[in-house]
């Protein structure tokens, strides 16, 4: 059996990261983790393009224009969604990951989704770091995935 070995090697990959600004000092958290990842699996900083958003729900959009330019290796989207007293926390965490998979499937661009969905800001602090770093982590070893499936 042919098994495709992981492969996070970021040389020559280039980065789309699309950061939506609700929440954003957790948004922040996120991207720090995130560009610090890339630049140590090899990306080039200047093969980092980062786009903002107002919130979760408009990530999507600017992932499939990102996606389409054919110009990133795979893309990365980068939020926090935190549950309030209403049920809006459900519509946006729902839409927002459809609207991801979405992309990916339509494009074939991969897209790390790490638009964190959590009950309370210590939860999303709590994870921020983590999941900015490993948001970086998969985007490059589904590009270079992708890559070898070609």
């Amino acid at each position: 059996m042919e098994k495709i070995a992981i492969n996070l090697n970021g040389k020559n990959k280039k980065i789309g990261i699309v950061l939506s600004r609700f929440n954003s000092n957790i948004g922040d958290g996120l991207l720090s983790a995130c560009h610090a990842e890339l630049l140590k699996l090899g990306v080039k900083d200047e093969d980092i393009c980062m786009a903002t958003v107002p919130g979760a729900l408009e990530t999507p959009l600017v992932l499939q224009h990102m996606a389409l330019t054919k110009k990133y290796d795979a893309l990365i989207a980068l939020g926090a969604i935190i549950r309030g007293e209403t049920y809006h926390f459900e519509v946006v965490a729902n839409e927002s990951a459809r609207g991801i998979s979405e992309v990916q499937l339509k494009t074939g661009m991969p897209v790390a989704n790490a638009i964190l969905t959590t009950n309370d800001d210590d939860q999303a602090l709590a994870r921020m770091h983590i999941k900015g770093a490993e948001a970086a982590q998969v985007a490059i070893e589904m590009a270079n995935l992708a890559g070898a499936l070609q």
